[in-house]
């Protein structure tokens, strides 16, 4: 196969404010798929996906966690990298917009906008939506709420930096008017130009001084760099770009890219960036595409109403290949797809069970049967060899006009297409009864490399879908015929070779009664397990009551009567307390004297073998090791702690 030209992919990059369900999972799936695809084209693909870390969204759940910024982005982005990983996602680079080498590439683009005047401070007076960290005026607004999300807006006045967007309006109309596979599909285009494009843009909000999670302007340090230029940047800071030098190689490589989109982030990818692009005297990307969304029967997921699915619940259940093949094939090009675990599960036993599973373990079974599984091809052909063959030669180019377009879910039908009429080759030639005749046995042969042959074109196409199956498939016939060159004609699969005597069940049948029913028990035992947690938490007001001080022991003994007690004298400022703690086995009295420790010291009283005890010293174990709980530096006897 020879070598074609670069091609680079990209995901738009998930906000780390929590975890990804299947939803949110979707993305990296198709992007994966399509960068799969090119790959076996030949292309030399890099594939880019990440996670978007800052804005004041992430500040106040960082607040709420009780964590830093940078704690709480790092938590959640190992939780989405571990969420592709788990998908088994084939991306190059996984960028993070808190990456030292993207802040400083943010800064220098913000900078150089700034300085050719495209950049102006102004005060900006509005509704905001957090969750969207967008501005709306009051026309724009829908009931009062925020025309994307439909949540509570507040009123906001910050002086913040703009950027100009009718100074380049009309020639973004004009390109996207002279290229129509720029936006796709072209149902997003007619949306862009004619709700947002003709009716006029207002400048853009690129800057906030309301909160400081963000790339500082590091020539007004008062304001961050806001979402749209520090995020979006992405896809030219990772592959080397400098606004104010010399860009890297890789970048002249690469650039323009490709990317896979949410259609509720189409906005800002179709209008914002290539705005800023032009600003920058950058090419546009070749096409955005903004694929629909995967609701849960009729709705989107929320985690408020209670209907969100996990990949990592599904792949438990299904395995990474199934919940691959459902997300793919059940999600139509240009309108929203649905998932429940119902439908789930009769796609798997529809298509995967039934249609690929059965096909491959049914003819490695005659194959091992009739010939001891060596592949041989005598050519002893029949009319009815011609159908399958010509539609086998053919699924190669028609999967790739598919994904030319994006249209994923197609691409698997053809692919299905030639699976199903391989199955219908079995009926049509019967090669138990032609076991049955010893002059037919060279046929037999024939009939049985004929379907061999169908199913290792199938999982050859197969790979950029279900990477794993295909694997499977393809060592299970023992061949080393895996790439796309392999696929142009039929009868590339070796003879003399033997398949597997017995490969694995691909894909078993689930039955459906009795796996609702098992899921049922598994959420009543799991919401058992979160109310047992949530009967355990305390208020802010229960905690209040724990008095606990910082206190000096002055004297330690071991108890009269009891080899693992300690009696510690403890001066905490106005009186001394006498306590009783069980760590004689991790500490000598002598070893204690002059500690600072914390004490809780507003329990009731309670006798120890006949010593009585008034209060408990705060200490950390793991059943090896005990440690007391220290402070930062020796603060006065008596101190609370709160």
């Amino acid at each position: 196969m020879c070598k074609k030209e670069p091609f680079y992919l990209t995901t738009a990059i998930a906000y780390t404010s929590g975890r990804p369900h299947i939803g949110n999972t979707y993305e990296i799936i198709l992007s994966d798929s399509i960068a799969r695809f090119k790959r076996a084209q030949g292309y030399d693909v890099f594939f880019q996906t990440g996670t978007d870390e800052h804005g004041i969204k992430i500040e106040e759940k960082a607040r709420e966690a009780g964590v830093s910024p940078q704690e709480f982005v790092d938590k959640v982005a190992a939780q989405i990298k571990s969420n592709w990983d788990l998908m088994n996602t084939s991306y190059d680079y996984f960028v993070r917009t808190t990456d030292d080498y993207h802040v400083k590439q943010v800064q220098r683009i913000f900078k150089r906008l700034y300085e050719q005047g495209d950049i102006y401070k102004g005060e900006y007076e509005g509704w905001y939506c957090t969750p969207c960290e967008s501005f709306w005026t009051e026309s724009q607004l829908v009931d009062g709420k925020c025309p994307d999300c439909g949540r509570p807006v507040k009123k906001a006045k910050e002086e913040a930096y703009f950027f100009n967007m009718q100074k380049y309006a009309d020639r973004l109309i004009q390109y996207i008017e002279d290229h129509p596979d720029f936006i796709q599909p072209e149902s997003r285009k007619n949306e862009m130009l004619n709700n947002f494009l003709r009716p006029g843009l207002q400048d853009l909000c690129v800057s906030r001084t309301s909160f400081s999670w963000g790339v500082p302007v590091d020539f007004d340090d008062k304001h961050v760099v806001y979402v749209w230029i520090d995020a979006l940047s992405n896809y030219i800071t990772t592959l080397g770009y400098d606004a104010l030098g010399e860009s890297d190689e890789k970048f002249h490589k690469y650039w323009p890219g490709t990317h896979i989109i949410g259609k509720d982030i189409l906005r800002f990818h179709t209008i914002y960036w290539p705005i800023i692009l032009m600003a920058l005297d950058l090419p546009l990307p070749k096409k955005i595409f903004g694929h629909p969304w995967l609701l849960i029967g009729d709705g989107k997921m929320s985690k408020s109403k209670g209907n969100v699915i996990y990949a990592e619940d599904l792949v438990e259940h299904f395995g990474v290949d199934a919940v691959r093949y459902y997300c793919l094939h059940e999600m139509p090009f240009a309108q929203d797809g649905t998932i429940t675990w119902e439908l789930v599960v009769e796609r798997i036993n529809s298509d995967l069970a039934n249609i690929l599973g059965n096909l491959v373990s049914r003819t490695i079974a005659m194959s091992n049967k009739y010939f001891g599984g060596m592949i041989t091809n005598p050519q002893v052909k029949e009319a009815v060899d011609e159908e399958l063959i010509s539609l086998a030669e053919s699924t190669k180019s028609k999967v790739e006009s598919k994904m030319e377009q994006f249209r994923v879910g197609d691409a698997l039908d053809e692919i299905f297409t030639l699976l199903r009429r391989t199955n219908k080759y079995i009926d049509e030639t019967m090669p138990w009864a032609l076991a049955k005749e010893e002059n037919k046995k060279d046929r037999l042969a024939t009939v049985l490399y004929n379907l061999l042959e169908s199913i290792r074109i199938s999982a050859v196409l197969l790979e950029s879908f279900l990477p794993e199956t295909s694997q499977k498939i393809l060592d299970y016939l023992n061949t080393s015929k895996r790439d796309f060159d392999s696929i142009d004609t039929f009868g590339q699969l070796e003879t003399g070779i033997q398949v597997v005597k017995k490969p694995e069940v691909l894909f078993a049948r689930i039955d459906e009664k009795d796996f609702m029913e098992k899921l049922a028990k598994e959420k009543e035992e799991k919401a058992k397990e979160e109310k047992a947690k949530e009967e355990n938490l305390i208020t802010i007001d229960d905690f209040a009551k724990v008095e606990m001080k910082i206190g000096t022991i002055v004297d330690c003994k071991p108890h009269p009567k009891a080899d693992r007690l300690l009696v510690e004298q403890i001066d905490l400022g106005d009186e001394v307390r006498q306590v009783v703690s069980g760590i004689a086995k991790y500490y000598k009295p002598e070893d204690l004297i002059g500690k600072q420790v914390v004490v809780a010291t507003n329990l009731k009283p309670v006798n120890l073998r006949g010593v009585e005890s008034n209060g408990m010293i705060l200490c950390a174990t793991n059943d090896k090791e005990l440690s007391f709980l220290t402070i930062e530096k020796e603060v006065k006897n008596g101190s609370k702690v709160s």
